[in-house]
């Protein structure tokens, strides 16, 4: 029996074979970045919506009292893992901040989600994003940011002041791989108002590598107490800060 040509073809010819690898490689030049980008917007929104809630969380805190550690009736902030439930709240010992009991002084519930709970190194990591909390150090100007314990919480001396751990917070997001999980950073405190970086210096915050202090987006580096920066470069990794725009 006479077979053709065409019948007794069998895959691709190797000019086919390249036209379609080449087809290929263009859809993919053309969807993995959207794809990317997709991803970092992703990331960058969710941070946004953490610290919302991170300061929710705060107001919701401070207004119950949970943590009074001067005993003067007026409640206190806290950091995450306290805010999570994970770790006793700081408590009152004569008048001066203690470290609470374990099983007896956590908060219940808790206000935060307990993914919170998960510290190292003094942050969380969530979404592509590290997110770390500052509250005062010190009673009197330039105040200064105590971050919590490396693995949550405050357990041990130095403890934050009670007075200004009244008024005072501030927390910041970052990405966890600059261009891989996020470009802008971002940061609330207890002003209220949301504000966001590009990051896009010679050094920018990018994981555990280059991290903001306490007071890189205020006015005075050296003081929590000092408004937020908002327009002029500044801080020590030289940053610009603007209102996040909704």
């Amino acid at each position: 029996m006479h077979m053709n040509r065409s019948q007794g073809r069998a895959g691709f010819t190797l000019i086919e074979l390249m036209i379609v690898i080449a087809i290929i490689a263009i859809i993919a030049a053309t969807a993995i970045p959207r794809l990317m980008s997709a991803r970092l917007a992703a990331n960058e929104a969710a941070a946004i919506s953490t610290l919302r809630s991170v300061a929710t969380a705060q107001s919701q805190l401070q207004s119950s009292d949970a943590i009074d550690t001067d005993g003067d009736g007026a409640g206190e902030y806290g950091y995450f893992a306290e805010l999570a439930g994970a770790v006793p709240l700081r408590v009152t010992a004569g008048g001066a901040p203690a470290a609470g009991a374990v099983g007896r002084d956590e908060l219940f519930p808790s206000i935060l989600s307990t993914n919170f709970s998960n510290v190292t190194g003094s942050r969380v990591l969530r979404q592509g994003y590290y997110f770390q909390m500052w509250l005062p150090s010190t009673g009197v100007a330039p105040v200064g940011g105590l971050a919590e314990d490396a693995t949550g919480g405050k357990l041990a001396a130095p403890f934050p002041n009670s007075n200004n751990g009244e008024i005072m917070w501030c927390c910041y997001a970052w990405p966890a791989n600059y261009h891989k999980t996020g470009n802008r950073a971002f940061f609330v405190s207890y002003e209220g108002e949301l504000l966001q970086c590009q990051n896009r210096s010679a050094t920018p915050m990018d994981g555990i590598l280059v991290t903001p202090n306490f007071g890189e987006a205020f006015t005075n580096p050296a003081d929590m107490s000092s408004l937020p920066r908002i327009g002029p470069p500044g801080g020590a990794l030289n940053t610009i800060w603007t209102p996040v725009q909704i």
